[in-house]
């Protein structure tokens, strides 16, 4: 059974930081590139971060260069996105995507929410 477990979520303040993490199992991770989504109330759901099967490429949304870095440890098959320097606008639904040619698998995503 594939599972996509996301954690790391929270309620912190801006300037903060968080780190998530996607805990996989049911599949062979580290043939799989690796994403991070998120949706905010109202919005569409938007690419943050995408690493290589192999986490040598790396690629992030302009909104969040700099400030967070995407990893991967798959001896762990596990996924991490380190967010720093955090902001109002980053609140939103956090989720994490495997994927490899025409399959992929979603986590079932977990709340970050930046306010004071």
């Amino acid at each position: 059974q594939v599972q996509l477990v996301e954690s790391g979520g929270g309620l912190v303040q801006p300037g903060g930081s968080l780190r998530l993490s996607c805990a996989a199992s049911g599949f062979t991770f580290s043939t799989y590139g690796m994403s991070w989504y998120r949706q905010a109330p109202g919005k569409e759901r938007e690419l943050v971060a995408t690493i290589s099967y192999a986490g040598s490429t790396t690629n992030y949304a302009d909104s969040v260069k700099g400030r967070f870095t995407i990893s991967r440890d798959n001896a762990k098959k596990t996924v991490y996105l380190q967010m720093n320097s955090l902001k109002p606008d980053d609140t939103a639904v956090y989720y994490c995507k495997a994927a490899r040619g025409v399959t992929h698998y979603w986590g079932q995503g977990t709340q970050v929410t930046v306010s004071s």
